[in-house]
Formats: C-alpha cells, structure tokens, sequence
C-alpha cells in the first residue's frame, strides 16, 4: 500500500514537473527567459495597482451597502417579492429566495451558509437541496460584476447581462435537479433533513437607535468587502497574469521589452481556428475574448481584471460587455467553488455533475443574453 503511494506521488510529482516545465519552456523560448519574467512581474504589479484595489473598492462599498440592505429589512422585502417565482422557474421552495439576494449581494459560499440552517434545510427535498449549489453560484458576487461593468462606461448592457444570468441559472438548477434525481430516484422523495426540526422563534435583541444601527452595518459590511477583496487576489494575480501571458502579443513594434500585458497570443490562435462557433453563440467579434470565460470558469474577479486591457485594444463592445456579464455571474469562479460548497453540504460524490450543469447553464447564459442585446438593438 505504502508503495503504491509512494510511486502515484512520483507520478504526480513527474507529471507537475512535465506540465509547468513545459509551460515555463514554451514562455521562455518565445519571449526571452528575461522578458518573460519581467512581464509577469510588471503585469502581475500593475493588476494588483490598478485592478484588484479598483476591485477591492467596489467590494467594499456594496458590502457596505449589502448589510444596510439586510438590517433595514430591505433584503426581507425582496425575498417576500420574489418568492413566487421560485417554485415555477427554479423548482425551489420560496426561502431559496433569500439565497439568490444573498449571494447577489456577497459571493457563492453565502448559499451554503444558509443552508446549514436545519430551519431553512427543512423546506426542500434533497434533489432540491443539492442544487442550491448551482442556484447560488449564479447570483455570487453579481453586485460586484454589474458595478464594476458600468463604472467601464457601459449602463444597459449590464442589466442584459443579468437577464443573461438569470436564464443561465434556471438552466443549471433544473439541469442538476434532472441529474441527480436520474443518478438518485430516491431523492426526489426523501427530505433534505430527516426528523424533527426545532422552531424556536428568534430573540428580539435589544434594539440601538437608527444611526448605530446604520453605522455598525456599514462599518460591518465595509469589513466584509474587505475581506472579499483579499481574497480575489491570489485569483487576479495568478490566473489573470497568466490568460495574459497567453492572450496579448508582443510590444510595440513586435518586439518582446518584458513590459506588462505581453505573451504569445496562444489563445486567440487557438480560439481563431473555430471563431466562427464563438461569434454564432456569443456575438464575440474578436478570438481573444473568449479569454473571458475561461478566466471566469476559477475566479470572477480575474476574469474582470481582463475587461480593462480588453477595452484599451478596442476588442470589446455593448454586446460583450452583456454576454461576459451573463457568463461571468452565472460562472462565478464554479470549478474552484464546487467542489467545497458540495462537500460542505455533505454530497461531494455528486461534485461532477454540478460542474456539468453549471457549464452548461453558462453557456446558455452567454448565448441568451447576445441573443437578448441583438433584440434590443433591432427595437431601438
């Protein structure tokens, strides 16, 4: 046993070595070892400079503004309005409701701690449960997506975006909820929590004035944003260096300075080969934007650090800015979440297909929201 062990760390140990090597090699030999290691630090600066305080900001102010929205029973009034739509779009109880707010207003992990309320558990039946992971993916961080879209300049296109999302959502709950009850009959019938549930009524805590309240809220959510904004940076840093490294070409005059946002264009030349299928779904003009979602598919917030260089080439235009807002809240950084929300909820061996029908709820958000700006711009 000791020794099987012992020759898969060999194996995995090899193949690491093979894979980073390689990528290592391929950098090295096509923009110098120098310049390489130059342009990753001078871009992996300039995002964290410009892009990831630029983030950090944003977090902080609707954090700020999330937790006034909770304290002040705005977030209550909300769940109550849209508690109707959830059982004939979603297939959900109506409390899910308050998940969907939730995440919107903070990030995918918000669904799996209401969720470990045995009080909110009790309303679904497993199938349902389970899909929670998909519904809350979809809405997490999208405050923080729509802001940072319209503070680029853009205004409606967002908002198309959403709609994108929204669509994209209901693919992907219902697509699990097929899934698992196709893998596991029995779910469909069995409640989320076995045995009583205990239905103790809260606490009235002694209540401070409005401005104390108003005050700790912001200060509170303020916090919060913070936290969220540190916690993006090692996905901005990493992941978006390296899709640029692979994404921008060389500097002025086709020469490799090891300044910030040069690579090798390897994505947009693979991308290019089957543009045609990106432009049919997304509208995408140009092959490097499909950087965007694959950037989206571990880390949101390194998938935004992308949008302003993409701006400044001129790639980008109102029906990217709704399709990558679409796809970016409905992704969410999923691969890097899945994963630990299941297995916190206790069902892990069903991480896969949770991944398979959030890839195909994004894509059907993507394609929803081109289709949904084409539309508009045909009416105006």
């Amino acid at each position: 046993m000791k020794k099987r062990s012992f020759n898969r760390s060999i194996a995995e140990g090899l193949t690491c070595l093979l894979i980073v090597g390689g990528l290592f090699l391929y950098l090295g030999l096509s923009m110098g070892a120098a310049n390489m290691l130059n342009t990753i630090m001078h871009t992996a600066h300039d995002l964290l400079l410009n892009t990831v305080f630029y983030l950090m900001a944003i977090c902080v102010i609707t954090g700020a503004l999330g937790r006034i929205l909770m304290e002040f029973g705005v977030v209550a009034l909300l769940e109550k309005i849209l508690r109707p739509l959830m059982k004939p779009l979603f297939n959900l109880p109506g409390v899910a409701s308050l998940g969907a707010v939730l995440t919107f207003l903070s990030d995918n992990p918000a669904i799996i701690s209401l969720a470990q309320d045995k009080r909110f558990a009790s309303y679904f039946r497993k199938y349902q449960f389970i899909s929670l992971t998909n519904f809350g993916t979809a809405f997490g961080m999208g405050i923080l997506v729509i802001v940072f879209m319209i503070g680029q300049g853009f205004y409606w296109e967002p908002l198309v975006g959403l709609f994108g999302a929204f669509c994209g959502c209901i693919i992907s709950t219902r697509t699990m909820q097929h899934l698992v009850v196709k893998a596991y009959p029995s779910y469909k019938k069995e409640l989320a929590v076995e045995g009583p549930v205990e239905n103790r009524s809260e606490k009235k805590e002694h209540r401070n004035s409005v401005f104390i309240r108003a005050l700790n809220a912001i200060l509170d959510g303020g916090k919060t944003g913070v936290d969220v904004g540190l916690a993006i940076i090692p996905g901005v840093l990493v992941i978006s260096t390296l899709v640029m490294l692979l994404t921008f070409g060389p500097g002025v005059g086709g020469a490799y300075t090891g300044a910030a946002y040069e690579g090798t264009e390897l994505l947009p030349l693979a991308a290019g080969k089957i543009n045609f299928l990106f432009d049919w779904l997304f509208g995408f003009s140009d092959p490097h934007l499909i950087a965007f979602p694959i950037t989206a598919l571990g880390a949101v917030g390194a998938a935004l650090g992308l949008i302003p260089n993409f701006l400044s080439q001129g790639w980008i235009d109102g029906n990217a800015i709704a399709v990558c807002t679409a796809i970016g809240m409905c992704f969410s950084g999923y691969l890097s979440t899945h994963t630990a929300m299941l297995d916190t909820l206790g069902y892990r061996k069903l991480t896969g297909k949770a991944i398979l029908a959030h890839t195909i709820g994004g894509i059907g958000a993507g394609i929803i929201a081109h289709l949904s700006y084409l539309l508009i711009i045909t009416i105006i």
